[in-house]
């Protein structure tokens, strides 16, 4: 038989139905000015993992994090005047910027890479600002699509890609700019373009009276789509161990070790482990552990991704 349709048409039964299952930890896709996004509460770990989950994200690349208005960006990253120039004249709009996190942030880790950075925008659809702001809180939301495949315009572009694994599709007709957000990073000594989009880089050099710099090849993944190391611990990490001598600490994942110092998920969920690494790697990188050890995690699903992680953390410094 086949499955009921979850596209509902944007009222506003529909956008508290959304706001709701936001508050929830679902994921809901929405429309945007540039394509539908796969959205989830960028304040909860479970939530973001979810959005790797359905999308079956390779890897933990950081995610665009979308607020309703500035004000509720202030809450969440570190604005300066430069930043303060382009959010006044592309807000809304297409234009992501990637600004250092606020130290009372309470975005999640998960959704940030581990990154001391986030990547932010106020996105310019209507359905997109009123889902944000009855659900009260920043959403993140990469493209609403298995990764790998073409960004959704369109609501049934998200149902032909995901199915059901979304909660609630809500069809706000198609996006307007077609092409995703252009990625400033703003949290270095250079303006730097990070990703072309739906503004260009001729307008933000207008807007600023000075040239921008091109790539992000400085090794760090700041924004989606670039490759390069996450963050990574200052302590030696190992891989694939069963034990740790004293002074070091074991990240385990699932059952049998009753002796961990903390364990991703004990009963051996992905998605609870996906939802605690950043948090936990962050919180063994400290006295007193001198080294970290984390337990062999399962090879498929979201696995490959906290894997992907784990070795990069792992690779030598």
């Amino acid at each position: 038989m086949p499955h009921e349709s979850i596209i509902e048409p944007v009222d506003d039964t529909s956008l508290d139905l959304g706001a709701q299952l936001l508050a929830q930890g679902k994921v809901v896709a929405f429309p945007t000015e540039t394509v539908y996004g796969l959205g989830a509460d960028a304040t909860s770990d479970q939530a973001v993992a979810a959005i790797y989950r359905v999308k079956n994200r390779p890897t933990f690349n950081p995610l665009i994090i979308h607020v309703a208005q500035p004000a509720q960006a202030r809450k969440l990253v570190e604005i300066d005047p430069l930043a303060q120039t382009l959010i006044d004249l592309f807000w809304p709009g297409p234009l992501t910027l990637v600004l250092p996190r606020r130290a009372d942030s309470p975005l999640s880790l998960l959704a940030s890479a581990g990154l001391d950075t986030i990547a932010i925008r106020m996105p310019d659809h209507p359905v997109a600002l009123a889902l944000i702001a009855r659900a009260d809180r920043p959403i993140a939301a990469p493209s609403a699509n298995r990764s790998g495949s073409i960004s959704p315009t369109t609501a049934l572009h998200v149902e032909q890609s995901l199915g059901n694994d979304v909660d609630l599709i809500l069809d706000g007709g198609p996006c307007r700019v077609g092409v995703e957000s252009t990625i400033l990073d703003l949290s270095g000594q250079t303006p730097t373009l990070l990703r072309p989009g739906g503004i260009s880089v001729e307008q933000i050099e207008l807007a600023l009276g000075r040239p921008i710099a091109l790539g992000g090849n400085d090794g760090a993944v700041k924004a989606p789509g670039m490759l390069a190391s996450h963050y990574a611990p200052t302590r030696l990490l190992r891989l694939n161990q069963s034990s740790a001598q004293p002074g070091e600490a074991l990240l385990a994942f699932g059952p049998g070790f009753p002796d961990a110092t903390l364990n991703l998920s004990a009963s051996g969920d992905l998605t609870e482990a996906a939802a605690h690494l950043f948090a936990m790697m962050r919180e063994l990188d400290s006295p007193p552990y001198t080294v970290i050890n984390v337990t062999p995690i399962p090879e498929h699903r979201l696995g490959r991704a906290i894997n992907d992680r784990l070795r990069r953390a792992a690779a030598p410094k």
